[in-house]
């Protein structure tokens, strides 16, 4: 295999990562989050966020999207979230077993981002209606789906909204870095400020083995008079009902240090974002290919013409498509896809449609 576009899962771990854990298995600490380390997390985390947080580090993005969302909601309440969106179509049905049955409820929008006049409307509908589910909290994800990325002004029409009827905002930034680089901001201008309530803070995708942080903005939900303080209780109950709470804790707290120093996610991200930028530039001087959604980060859906996918994957690459509309494939690069690789990809997309023109390829 050439280079593989599949998915950012398929890299390893950054090699400080390991290095961190393997100083942190040293000698004996407190277990269940009672370490230094699970501590100093926190403390990173508020100085990143430059607020004061609440940090409840688990394993894997689907925990913390779906703990993030079951303190947030009743079971009768409603998940308002894109159609496209992550936890509406590819979690299983993780998000309404941790929320004991709430509803989730897809809204429509261009390029995988709420329409914030869709929104606001079903954030109105038969509210106190006992026969209805009750709109509870909104979820973007940022990435998109399809590798696009909120403006910061967009985000604010989300969360506007939201404001209008004292609803919290998740965020899934399972893509973090690389949507915050994307638009070249601060974390804190990506959430509280621009309105958001709580994140899951991804890092696995980015260099890490497996840990995710959910972080909590309190003064922005108290400010929507829900007590963050009870949201923060009741997370760590649902933490431990769930299986995230680990006995082990700094171990995975190891790995948020590592990727916190030396801004190693920033670094991660930004080279990501950057063999995306050259693949994506590239593919647009091959005749046939259809950029479906331009990517603002490192994933792609791009239209392919017929015979082109075959092709590639014969030559030894790797990506996944048949999953959508015919010729439609999605490449993701990741902090360890070689800038090789990807030249090579668009030179071999480039034969394609030289040999295809010339009739050698029917």
């Amino acid at each position: 295999m050439k280079v593989a576009f599949t998915s950012d899962n398929i890299a390893g771990a950054s090699d400080s990562v390991f290095k961190a854990m393997m100083e942190a298995a040293q000698g004996d600490a407190m277990p269940y989050g009672n370490d230094d380390g699970t501590a100093q997390v926190a403390h990173r985390l508020s100085e990143l966020f430059e607020c004061d947080v609440d940090v409840f580090l688990v394993s894997t993005g689907t925990a913390a999207n779906v703990l993030s969302i079951s303190a947030l909601t009743p079971p009768w309440g409603s998940v308002l979230c894109h159609s496209e969106s992550h936890l509406l179509n590819d979690e299983c049905t993780a998000p309404e077993f941790y929320t004991s049955g709430a509803r989730f409820v897809g809204i429509g929008g261009a390029d995988a981002k709420m329409d914030p006049t869709q929104l606001k409307k079903l954030v109105n509908q038969k509210i106190g209606d006992v026969h209805s589910c009750q709109p509870s909290v909104i979820s973007l994800s940022q990435v998109t789906e399809v590798g696009s990325v909120y403006s910061l002004e967009e985000i604010r029409a989300i969360t506007d909204v939201a404001k209008s009827v004292n609803l919290p905002v998740h965020m899934d930034g399972a893509r973090f870095a690389n949507a915050l680089l994307a638009l070249d901001c601060t974390p804190a201008e990506m959430t509280w400020k621009a309105g958001v309530d709580i994140v899951s803070f991804g890092a696995t995708k980015n260099g890490v083995m497996a840990a995710e942080a959910i972080v909590i903005f309190k003064s922005s939900l108290e400010a929507k008079g829900i007590s963050s303080e009870k949201v923060a209780k009741e997370l760590g109950y649902r933490r431990k009902r769930g299986g995230h709470l680990h006995s082990k804790m700094r171990l995975l707290s190891s790995q948020m240090i590592a990727y916190l120093t030396d801004d190693l996610w920033r670094s991660n991200a930004a080279h990501a974002n950057a063999m995306m930028t050259l693949l994506q530039d590239g593919l647009r001087r091959v005749p046939g290919v259809k950029i479906n959604t331009p990517a603002q980060a490192n994933m792609l859906f791009c239209t392919l013409p017929a015979g082109m996918a075959e092709y590639l994957l014969k030559e030894g690459f790797a990506f996944y498509g048949g999953r959508w509309e015919e010729g439609v494939i999605r490449l993701v690069t990741s902090f360890r896809t070689p800038q090789a690789g990807v030249e090579a990809f668009i030179v071999s997309a480039q034969a394609f449609a030289e040999l295809s023109l010339s009739g050698t390829i029917a």
